[in-house]
């Protein structure tokens, strides 16, 4: 495992802060950095440059992303060839970057996760932001605001925050106004959006409900897609209101999922409304829908907004 990581993590700053500590630690700062991208280059462009020493040093830092493409468009051949190195890896660093959840069945994975360090990337977003505004005068309704704004999305803080202490340079000073002035709230994609549909649901507010669908609707999304989303959100309440049995944290939590801790503390704020029975009843009505939808003429939007009012 010397050297070699796997970086699975959707923000893409805090695999820059990861791959920049990695190299730092590694006292690597000097060494050359070459990148390939698995969608556009083959495996064996990487196994290549590991298997070649340096014209000037031995050192090199390897970065391999979209890694996910692997299982399918890789031949055996080049996998057996990597995994070979792996064993007796050079004096280099070997970085393997995915913004998606790898699929732990598949042997390929199974045999990346084996022979790779998987560091963790649990960041508290409300401790990286009194971190980047160190020097300033801020209070805690100011970062919880920044959090909130930004969807505790790390990257879209730093950015924000590096625009507020340019702003306030003079009088070294944050206020709410200046957060509201200049931080434009992060929309949420439809995984957001979708939260908070599931969110009204549960609180049995139809009238939200419809509107939250309706919102969603925007996005044009197709009933079909829709139903997809819904069924992510319903499997991980379910998911977390098992693993709540178990663990109290969190963070552990977070952690056995693959999910942010953010994301974890706002499905526990669902988990309450529904048993383990009541969520699987509505796995069964989704199913439904998505049956009728694909082998029947009637409308999808209209079973959707039917499923709203039998369950809000």
């Amino acid at each position: 495992m010397k050297n070699n990581y796997l970086l699975e993590q959707v923000d893409e700053y805090l695999i820059e802060l990861k791959i920049k500590e990695i190299i730092e630690s590694r006292e690597f700062s000097s060494s050359p950095v070459h990148s390939y991208d698995m969608e556009e280059v083959p495996l064996s462009s990487a196994i290549e440059d590991l298997d070649t020493y340096g014209l000037f040093s031995e050192k090199k830092v390897i970065i391999v992303s979209h890694i996910e493409s692997l299982a399918s468009d890789t031949s055996e051949k080049e996998i057996e060839h990597f995994l070979k190195y792996l064993k007796n890896p050079l004096d280099s660093i070997l970085l393997f970057v995915t913004a998606r959840k790898l699929n732990n069945t598949k042997k390929i994975t199974k045999e990346l996760k084996k022979n790779l360090e998987c560091p963790s990337f649990s960041v508290d977003a409300v401790s990286f932001i009194k971190k980047e505004l160190q020097g300033y005068q801020v209070d805690s309704q100011v970062v919880r605001r920044l959090a909130t704004e930004c969807l505790e999305d790390i990257g879209r803080i730093h950015q924000e925050c590096s625009k507020l202490k340019m702003y306030c340079l003079d009088s070294k000073k944050i206020t709410l106004e200046d957060v509201d002035r200049l931080v434009i709230r992060k929309l949420g994609d439809p995984k957001d959006l979708t939260f908070e549909f599931v969110r009204v649901l549960a609180a049995k507010d139809k009238k939200k409900a419809l509107e939250k669908y309706h919102e969603l609707c925007n996005y044009s999304i197709e009933p079909l897609s829709l139903l997809g989303l819904l069924a992510s959100q319903y499997l991980i309440m379910y998911q977390v209101k098992v693993l709540e049995e178990k663990m109290r944290l969190n963070q552990e939590i977070a952690d056995t999922l693959g999910e942010k801790p953010y994301r974890i503390q706002k499905t526990r704020e669902l988990t309450r409304y529904y048993s383990k029975e009541e969520l699987r009843d509505i796995f069964r009505k989704l199913a439904d829908i998505d049956l009728k939808i694909k082998t029947t003429d009637v409308d999808g939007s209209f079973l959707i907004e039917l499923f709203i009012l039998e369950n809000a």
